[in-house]
């Protein structure tokens, strides 16, 4: 372990992150009453430049109206190469209650873009006397993005996730496919005859993982664009979930128990978890770093990684309780 240890991230629950447009109120009880750990109310792709001030007053009397119960509500604002972005800031913060705690920026390229949203959040908390600080939240898709996932990731202390927007992403590589995020058609090698289809944005998820992991915060696995492939999406959330991201974005009702189900450990999980840490506990006792379970070795390695799945669960279980 290096001398600088690695920062603890955020304890809250974050499986699945629901969206919904602010221009459509009418969704906003549901979105409420749903099982998401993370409310996010949009403003940006998902509404019409002409929609944009009729969806802010939304999401703001939204803040007041409804009872958001234990979940995360956070607000997507508008890209800062927009002329909107600076408006969502003030309003939101000027005019929202203190429910509102997070803000998610979109298409962040570079550190400065997190400092400059920041420094409008600070001015304006301070002006209003706001007593209950708002939190951040970036999503990478582009290629500058990536490039400079690390300096992102340490730009704020308001910082807390860091999340992968597949399809603008692609856009910006270049990438030849219109499909948001899963499997590409064509990006396989072969084996004989045999196609073996490869996973295209495993590095990128990767990286931010890493970040994320450096400087103390949640990775989240961002959108899936084919709502009627259900096991299209499981199947991207586990490989996300192995890589150690904490959950993923539901784009649709019908997404959110399958990212709850992919991201909750299991009881097997668990109680597996739970017996390697016994018998570390009763190998140490008896002066040997290291053990057999199950036929396989387990040392001090092992300890950490059954501490994050039994972490993972008591917080999920804290939370529901």
């Amino acid at each position: 372990m290096s001398f600088r240890l690695q920062p603890t991230p955020p304890a809250r629950p974050n499986r699945c992150q629901l969206f919904g447009p602010g221009s459509n109120p009418r969704l906003f009880p549901k979105m409420a009453a749903s099982a998401a750990d993370v409310i996010n109310l949009d403003l940006e792709d998902s509404v019409a430049p002409s929609d944009k001030d009729q969806a802010r007053g939304n999401i703001i009397r939204a803040t007041h109206d409804f009872d958001w119960g234990a979940k995360t509500l956070a607000v997507r604002i508008n890209s800062l190469d927009t002329p909107y972005w600076y408006r969502d800031v003030v309003d939101l913060l000027e005019q929202s209650s203190d429910r509102l705690d997070q803000i998610m920026i979109p298409k962040v390229g570079c550190a400065e873009d997190v400092y400059a949203v920041d420094a409008l959040i600070t001015a304006v908390e301070s002006a209003k006397s706001r007593t209950r600080p708002v939190s951040l939240e970036v999503i990478i898709e582009s290629a500058a993005g990536l490039a400079h996932v690390e300096a992102i990731a340490a730009a704020s202390p308001r910082l807390q996730a860091m999340s992968l927007g597949a399809a603008d992403f692609a856009a910006s590589m270049g990438m030849q496919t219109t499909g948001i995020g899963g499997t590409q058609e064509n990006y396989y090698m072969l084996h004989g005859q045999n196609r073996h289809y490869a996973d295209p944005w495993h590095w990128a998820q990767t990286a931010i993982v890493a970040a994320c992991r450096t400087h103390g915060l949640l990775p989240v696995d961002g959108p899936f664009g084919d709502f009627s492939d259900d096991e299209g999406y499981r199947a991207q959330a586990r490989r996300s979930a192995t890589l150690g991201m904490v959950g993923k974005w539901a784009i649709h009702p019908k997404q959110i128990a399958l990212a709850n189900e992919v991201f909750t450990p299991s009881d097997e999980a668990v109680t597996e978890a739970r017996e390697i840490l016994a018998a570390m506990e009763d190998a140490k006792k008896n002066g040997a770093g290291a053990t057999v379970y199950k036929g396989r070795l387990v040392d001090i390695a092992s300890i950490k990684q059954a501490e994050v799945i039994v972490a993972q669960s008591d917080l999920i279980a804290a939370s529901a309780g």
